[in-house]
């Protein structure tokens, strides 16, 4: 199995899937990847033979598509039994909100049961794997420490690592791999947004960030999954691509996906990012807003049933004019919607929720407590950069894909 996941690497013209301690072979630079990468899922010739003949349980979603069809309905055809489906936040069918539990059921169209990893539990239990032979995973990620797929990724891992199963992790590029950004989270400030001491842009497919789980030994325990990716085609972190699928219900287009590591920050504020609009994370305000010439109210809607501030009349920014490729291009979050709305906002006092979620999506107190003090982006900056140098060193000992920095 390994030698067969070695070969894939080498033939992509990859950097060696090994362990860093086995070392890298002189692998010549690629020129820069042009055209859509290839999503491991489609690549079915290199993970069939490892799933015939054994019962498989899959941790996917909506955006687990091969083509037009669903990973599932695909891998069934193919004579792969499928006994388990898990599914994570937003659900299998990726229709629920941002932090609805989602139930146990089964899937009408095939039959499968189907166990919710984000609801009473967020990690397989013994008994939900007893019997399966290797576990499936294939959740597309955005990138961002927050977005909670890696999450259920890490959980995932250490249930296999406590019941000695497999993980074959079919990889999908990230669309925000091109760069490494924010600050890194402390220990103290662990949750289900962000477990791992990663900055808010770690630059890692969700193959890759799993090498480094493993590696690091983040498991519990120090625990070690028998992990396996298989690899995407024709990808590196230069490369751009256009998702086929919106990850989230409230991530609906290429804009929203790059806005997404800057403005949900604003989660943590009393300021709306568009939950309960058709404009997801490419507007903000708040009811009662002395700033912009924007106004918007949220109103339920699929996958925001009750959003901040639902109802309300609220003023603030339009950001649907800035272009996708331009948003890409900046290598860099951008803290000035969050810095400039802060100083305008007139009642300082209930800026940030008292529920302490903002210090949750920072990974800390200190950007909070930077902000509040009136610090410039330049300033805030500059605090991450010992954090940020040591991560991006650790880093690229778990990369499989030449990186922007190559």
């Amino acid at each position: 199995m390994v030698a067969t996941t070695l070969a894939v690497i080498f033939a992509c013209g990859q950097k060696n899937g090994t362990p860093p301690t086995v070392g890298r072979p002189a692998v010549e630079k690629p020129a820069q990847v042009s055209g859509q990468p290839v999503p491991a899922a489609h690549r079915m010739a290199e993970y069939l033979p490892i799933l015939q003949g054994k019962k498989v349980a899959a941790v996917v979603n909506h955006t687990s598509m091969v083509g037009s069809t669903h990973l599932v309905d695909t891998l069934l055809k193919s004579g792969v039994k499928v006994v388990e489906i898990f599914a994570p936040e937003h659900g299998f069918r990726g229709t629920a909100s941002d932090g609805e539990q989602v139930k146990d059921g089964k899937d009408a169209a095939t039959g499968i049961p189907i166990a919710s990893l984000y609801g009473e539990k967020k990690k397989p239990g013994s008994a939900e794997l007893q019997g399966v032979d290797l576990v499936l995973f294939d959740i597309q990620d955005v990138g961002a420490r927050f977005y909670t797929y890696i999450s259920t990724m890490t959980y995932v891992m250490e249930a296999c690592a406590e019941n000695n199963i497999p993980l074959l992790l079919l990889d999908r590029p990230n669309p925000n791999g091109h760069y490494v950004d924010g600050p890194v989270l402390k220990k103290t400030h662990t949750s289900f947004t962000g477990l791992h001491e990663v900055p808010v842009v770690y630059g890692m497919t969700i193959g890759e960030y799993a090498r480094m789980v493993n590696g690091e030994g983040w498991l519990t325990g120090g625990l070690k999954c028998q992990l396996e990716v298989v690899p995407c085609a024709g990808y590196d972190h230069r490369t751009a691509y256009q998702l086929p699928v919106k990850p989230s219900p409230n991530l609906p287009n290429m804009r929203a996906i790059y806005l997404y590591p800057s403005l949900c920050f604003f989660e943590g504020t009393v300021v709306s990012v568009g939950r309960g609009t058709g404009q997801q994370f490419q507007i903000y305000g708040v009811p009662g807003a002395v700033v912009g010439d924007f106004t918007f109210t949220p109103q339920p809607m699929e996958g925001a049933k009750t959003p901040p501030q639902q109802g309300k009349l609220c003023r603030g920014f339009n950001l649907t004019s800035l272009k996708a490729e331009d948003l890409r291009q900046r290598n860099s979050l951008n803290l000035s919607y969050l810095l400039d709305f802060y100083q305008k906002y007139p009642d300082k006092e209930n800026f940030f929720l008292k529920t302490k979620h903002f210090d949750n999506l920072a990974g800390g107190t200190a950007l909070k407590e930077q902000i509040i003090a009136g610090k410039t982006e330049a300033e805030i900056r500059q605090s991450w950069q010992d954090d940020l140098n040591k991560f991006k060193a650790m880093r690229k000992h778990y990369l499989l894909y030449y990186d922007f920095e190559d």
